[in-house]
């Protein structure tokens, strides 16, 4: 009996060892790179306090708030987890980029031409003066409900559980009808948009369609592919996150896919392009930051280096008044466009616009004619009809549209949705565009947001 025992305790005693070690040797590196990058983009993007960004972002993971992490005269941050230092830098126009496999100084020394911001004005038809950074108005509209909804937005009832809502703008029948922020915060703060950065993936791709330089039905041009099963995976397969490519999406896992990309990649679409074939295009969703990855690199292929780090915001940013946005490159030099993008909330609001108004600014077609239509189209392989082109969607399983991710909300609404609880939320049915931006790990109710200003708004 003593012979068992200690073989059950020493067996116990081995596994708790082997525990300890997995979590010692994969964690430190995924915590350390995520704290310094993040700090590094909230205060040299974003112009945030350091401490706020330790008591919000950096709550994810327990403990990381208190991590050693150095700010340098330099623009540079290092980070420390047990025994990984992590160390991220920032460049003046194009943010803060994480130290992996190439060198700072190699970093430094890429060659990158930038594209010249224009004088300019809030160019859309906002009703809210442009001094203003909160007000409601129009008629029709019940202001008290509206307020209220904001409110609810706003309101920390549960120390336990913080919403972090950073700001709220609401767009009614192309005007600005509802806008606030928290303290620390205003209009001209640049915000993360996380995964959001997928959607405008999905606008730079519609304007390579549009200028005939891409074709979605057509074979990816990936160089790797072209002699083994994968050259069958369209750019359309990418981009309803289809493509059969093996991925694990996880970020609770430091082994995931996800992580080895982001922390240890300096090139994360060609780490993408590097998974294999796993499912038959366009049988299999699998929500994947690698295919946007790849399609950025795509993107870049197609523009030439010469003008790449021009095109989105010549061709996209600047075109709708998006002037706050930044979009952050990897340390190869091409955009982590599946998440690396910072703007204004206003600047949001714009991109959901352009949506709304059928990818059409001012007079002017942006997107290709049906481009809208397509990235709202539930793609085959994703169920409840919840996915498009890079867009969320409410549209529900074709043959039962009441079977869908918000029942309460209109079966034509579709958003762009990032880590935190960042939505842009466009309501076609509803004239609406509502923006949320904030850093809520537990559950903030975006649908009670959504239904408290249609609520508000008369007749609709």
């Amino acid at each position: 009996m003593k012979k068992v025992f200690k073989a059950v305790i020493f067996t116990f005693i081995g596994l708790f060892l082997i525990g300890l070690s997995y979590v010692l040797i994969t964690f430190p590196p995924v915590m350390a790179g995520m704290a310094a990058k993040t700090m590094c983009s909230c205060v040299f993007v974003s112009g945030r306090d350091p401490q706020s960004v330790r008591d919000k972002e950096l709550k994810v993971f327990p403990g990381l708030s208190n991590a050693p992490i150095t700010l340098h005269e330099d623009s540079t941050v290092t980070a420390t987890v047990f025994w990984k230092t992590s160390k991220a830098i920032f460049r003046s126009g194009l943010g803060c980029t994480l130290l992996a496999q190439r060198s700072e100084d190699e970093i430094r020394d890429q060659q990158v031409v930038l594209a010249e911001e224009p004088g300019h004005t809030d160019s859309a038809n906002w009703v809210v003066d442009n001094n203003t950074d909160s007000g409601t108005v129009g008629t029709g509209i019940n202001p008290d409900l509206l307020n209220q909804a904001l409110d609810d937005a706003f309101d920390e009832t549960d120390p336990q559980r913080p919403l972090n809502t950073h700001a709220v703008v609401v767009v009614y029948d192309n005007q600005i009808i509802a806008e606030r922020y928290a303290d620390g915060f205003d209009r001209n703060s640049r915000l993360m948009g996380w995964s959001m950065t997928k959607s405008i993936t999905n606008a730079l791709l519609g304007i390579l369609v549009k200028e005939g330089k891409l074709d979605m039905k057509q074979p990816a041009p990936v160089s790797e592919w072209k002699t083994d099963e994968r050259k069958s995976i369209t750019l359309n397969n990418l981009l309803q996150a289809s493509s059969g490519l093996a991925w694990s999406e996880s970020y609770f896992s430091p082994t995931a896919d996800f992580h080895q990309m982001f922390i240890k990649s300096d090139d994360k679409g060609g780490y993408a392009m590097s998974k294999k074939l796993v499912h038959e295009p366009g049988t299999f969703f699998q929500y994947s930051s690698g295919s946007t990855n790849i399609l950025s690199k795509i993107i870049r292929q197609t523009v030439g280096d010469s003008l790449y780090h021009r095109f989105p915001y010549e061709k996209l940013f600047y075109k709708i008044g998006m002037y706050g946005t930044l979009m952050e490159p990897d340390a190869s030099g091409t955009f982590v466009a599946s998440s690396y993008s910072f703007a204004t909330a206003r600047d949001w609001a714009r991109f959901g616009l352009l949506y709304l108004n059928d990818g059409v600014w001012n007079g002017e077609r942006i997107l290709p004619e049906g481009w809208v239509k397509y990235s709202v189209t539930p793609a085959p392989a994703a169920g409840m009809g919840r996915y498009g082109a890079h867009w969320w969607l409410n549209a529900g399983d074709p043959g039962n549209p009441s079977n869908r991710k918000y029942p309460e909300l209109p079966p034509d609404t579709y958003w762009a949705d990032g880590f935190e609880e960042q939505y842009v939320m466009v309501i076609p049915s509803k004239k609406l565009v509502i923006v949320r931006l904030g850093v809520s790990h537990d559950g903030f109710d975006m649908v009670g947001l959504v239904l408290g200003v249609m609520d508000a708004v008369e007749g609709e």
